[in-house]
């Protein structure tokens, strides 16, 4: 089992790290991984069975998996499974007790879950509830279970608390046996978990077997690593592209950055620097279409539309998102005359796609099962790793035998148990929220506290969103936002997708956003750099991201809400928009340095370009007239006569 993976959801692995299972006790963790994703398989896109069912096997595997390979204390994590077993094995012999008696007692259970609870229906809700809070404390840490915790208290307590907050308390009885509903622990973030998010991570683990990630840093490195500043550019491609399979910003990292980080330090660009692209650009695969984040599938159960329309609606606002990075890093780069790699050093194009572009394949398949036949997400997983399979056999190299074919079964499992925990840890607060409903109460305390004035409420928003996506996993810190604040943003008018969507970037923003920054600490630790400083430097160069979200709220037309002619004029001015926001974050205009009244010229016509309406893109073209009239007659000289003084030493 590989060390380094990581889940989609972008978890610190270094919260926990696994057990280094050898002999009899790997080939145990190897069945049972291989067969959950059998099982998934199988039961997703051959033979439907009942959810209920469904949810408590995908759960009860994965907290076995996710007791056999991750201690219970981090020193212990390279001993054998012996050394800590005694607990070990209880936990799984109770767990397997409890998912038989929620299958075997499933007709029954219906009717007396939150009603008329059973001893036997309290005590398997009590090992439950103990299994899910310990696997999430072994695989992301302590900050998600104390919060659930505090929740169920809060449930039992209410009636001691004051204000709107308050409610009359419920009995531990019906509290227990209610967070094991399809209400709470099997709710949506456990059903997403289960369905599409699980399958999609396979389909990256079969894909990456193939030589999908290599061939992806190739691909970027070969179009982009000639040109100026050429591997940070290869940075952002090969993580947009990884991006579209893995969906995890620490995982974009550890995969591309081991590669691009070095080249861009080799060129030029600081180590500080050179993390901060590498933590930018694969915290963007999150974003990127056709598969996103498993946030995104969630966002789709919740407000009940097709997952199309997420991914058609991420289209624009990830197109911003990686020009606006792409020309940061130009401008950096002509600012400090870097260049791009020798033409010797490129991989040459034609060959990669001779011997590897056959993998683009699987991506295709992906996308045209969704978009043409319109086939559900599930559907076009299956495909889509079939696909991967088939196309292997085309070259040599790529090709998967029955061991790589075992090998990406169970590390497909393996890389879904921090979200299984985690879905299942926001599914006991989701169940909080609906039996006392804090959830309503929480929204219109916003809604009051912003006074109806909607920009104070999405910046309320905002920081709640960044700062629980510092200590949780972007699909915990989005679920729970979610739930709290987005029917607030409903009510205050904004659309739900907007409302979302405006809740999901910011979910996935926090990867880099100091001071608990995991893609930012990952990249740092490549670079040999401090995290602080590339968490600060990369929220420099992923600013529009921190803009984006607003404009969703304000123009719909960006997630393709509206008549042809609002999204195009919509997408137009935004890219504008973005383009001077670039020239004034860097300080670099129309190929030499931009004073300070340049620049302060050209960040406010950025804004009223990316805000959408004829007003104010009118007020923000006429800006940028005004700073090129300025930067030309009163601004200064052009830098080239001087470049020689600006590269670094390391480079003359």
């Amino acid at each position: 089992m590989s060390q380094n993976q990581t889940t989609e959801l972008g978890i610190q692995e270094e919260s926990s790290s696994k057990r280094n299972l050898q002999g009899f006790n790997l080939k145990i963790f190897t069945v049972i991984a291989v067969f959950m994703s059998l099982f998934h398989i199988y039961v997703l896109g051959f033979y439907p069975i009942t959810p209920w069912i469904l949810y408590t096997v995908h759960l009860g595997l994965g907290a076995i998996l996710v007791l056999m390979l991750y201690p219970m204390k981090k020193s212990l994590s390279n001993n054998g499974i012996m050394v800590t077993s005694i607990i070990d094995y209880i936990l799984i012999g109770l767990n397997f007790f409890a998912g038989a008696y929620l299958i075997v007692e499933m007709e029954e259970l219906v009717f007396r879950i939150g009603v008329a609870p059973t001893p036997m229906d309290l005590f398997v809700s009590i090992i439950l509830i103990i299994t899910v809070l310990e696997i999430t404390r072994r695989t992301t840490g302590l900050i998600l279970p104390i919060l659930a915790v505090l929740f169920i208290a809060y449930a039992h307590y209410g009636q001691f608390i004051p204000g709107d907050l308050g409610h009359r308390g419920y009995s531990w009885d019906r509290i227990l046996s209610y967070l094991n509903s399809m209400d709470a622990i099997f709710s949506v973030p456990i059903g997403a978990s289960a369905t599409f998010v699980f399958l999609f991570i396979l389909f990256g683990s079969f894909l990456a077997e193939t030589g999908g990630s290599k061939f992806f840093i190739d691909f970027a490195i070969g179009v982009a690593g000639g040109r100026r500043g050429g591997p940070a550019k290869a940075a952002v491609l090969s993580s947009a592209l990884f991006g579209t399979v893995s969906g995890n910003s620490v995982a974009n990292v550890v995969s591309t950055g081991v590669f691009t980080i070095p080249l861009m330090k080799k060129i030029g660009y600081s180590p500080r620097y050179a993390g901060a692209v590498e933590a930018v650009a694969s915290t963007g695969g999150q974003i990127m279409p056709p598969i996103l984040g498993s946030a995104a599938f969630i966002m789709a159960q919740l407000l009940g539309v097709s997952y199309l329309n997420i991914v058609v609606a991420s289209i624009i606002p990830a197109l911003l998102y990686f020009f606006t990075v792409m020309i940061m890093i130009d401008f950096q780069a002509a600012k400090l005359g870097l260049k791009g790699l020798p033409k010797h050093q490129l991989p040459n194009i034609k060959k990669v796609l001779i011997n590897d572009g056959h993998l683009f394949i699987p991506l295709i398949v992906l996308i045209f099962t969704m978009t043409i036949l319109k086939t559900s997400p599930i559907k076009a997983a299956i495909w889509a790793i079939a696909s991967t399979i088939i196309v292997s056999f085309l070259k040599k190299h790529s090709r998967v035998t029955i061991s790589k074919i075992i090998k990406c079964l169970a590390g497909g499992a393996e890389s879904a148990l921090s979200m299984i925990a985690a879905c299942a840890t926001a599914g006991l607060i989701i169940g909080v929220l609906n039996l006392t409903g804090a959830g309503l109460k929480f929204a219109s305390i916003i809604v009051s506290l912003a006074g109806d004035n909607l920009v104070l409420a999405l910046i309320l928003t905002m920081v709640a969103t960044i700062i629980l996506g510092m200590g949780l996993p972007t699909t915990a810190a989005y679920l729970i936002t979610a739930a709290v604040v987005a029917p607030a943003l409903v009510q205050m008018g904004v659309t739900p997708l907007s409302a979302h969507m405006f809740v999901f970037y910011f979910a996935c923003l926090s990867a880099f956003t100091p001071p608990v920054a995991l893609a930012a600490y990952a990249a740092a630790g490549i670079a040999n750099a401090k995290p602080m400083q590339v968490g600060l430097t990369a929220c420099k160069i992923g600013i529009v991201a921190f803009i984006i979200p607003f404009v969703f709220v304000y123009g719909p037309a960006i997630l393709m809400q509206g008549t042809a002619g609002e999204i195009i004029m919509a997408t137009i001015t935004a890219l504008i928009g973005a383009f001077v926001l670039a020239c004034a974050v860097e300080g670099w205009f129309i190929g030499k340095r931009a004073t300070i009244i340049t620049r302060v010229l050209l960040g406010v016509a950025s804004i009223t370009l990316i805000d959408p309406g004829l007003v104010t893109d009118l007020i923000g073209l006429g800006l940028i007239l005004a700073a090129g009239l300025f930067h030309h007659f009163v601004g200064p000289k052009k830098v080239e006569d001087s470049l020689q003084n600006q590269i670094p030493q390391n480079i003359k």
